[in-house]
Order: structure tokens, then C-alpha cells, then sequence
């Protein structure tokens, strides 16, 4: 992939799997496989050993992975495809739905 249309801090919203119509912000962004980390979406329980940070250890609950093809971008409370265009010599980021730059 050449540019990520999803960075890291963007709002988005899940369109496909068990998790879908969910918003929340992206964590961070995998770029080599492709794959977004989304705050309170695809929770996994993840059994963790004792150790300096977690003394007690047990079971924790945390995000997983989702694949950025099922997350669409939310501007103004609306998903929306994005597209790229030059403005003022910077390549920026628009919002297809309104024309928008988003950055």
C-alpha cells in the first residue's frame, strides 16, 4: 500500500465483522499487514502470567487487531470514504462525502 488513509488518533467506524456500526479511535495503525487497532473494538481475553507490571496476573481483557479494510473514517459524525488531493503543494487527505480536507 502506498499511503494509509487511517492514522493513528482518527475516529472511525466498523462496517464489517461482529463488531459492526462501532466507533471508537484508532491506537495505532500496522502499515506491513494492513490491520488498525481500535479503542473497545474486537476484545479478546488474554491470560496473563505474573510479572513487574501485573503482580497478580490472571485475565485481562484487551483490543486485537481488525483488518483497516473494515473501519471507514468519521468526520463530522458521518463515515466517509477518503481521498487524497494536493492543495498548496502538501498532499491532504478529503473526506468524499463533504470535499473536506481532514489534514
Amino acid at each position: 500500500m502506498a499511503t494509509m488513509k487511517i492514522k493513528k488518533g482518527d475516529t472511525v467506524k466498523v462496517i464489517a465483522g461482529s463488531d459492526k456500526n462501532t466507533e471508537g479511535k484508532v491506537l495505532s495503525v500496522d502499515t506491513k499487514k494492513g490491520r488498525v487497532l481500535v479503542e473497545g473494538v474486537n476484545m479478546i481475553t488474554k491470560h496473563t502470567k505474573p510479572s513487574q507490571a501485573n503482580p497478580n496476573g490472571g485475565i485481562v481483557q484487551k483490543e486485537a487487531p481488525i483488518d483497516i479494510s473494515n473501519v471507514m473514517l468519521v468526520v463530522k459524525g458521518k463515515a466517509t470514504r477518503v481521498g487524497f488531493k494536493v492543495e498548496d503543494g502538501k498532499k491532504v487527505r478529503f473526506a468524499k462525502a463533504t470535499g473536506e480536507v481532514i489534514d
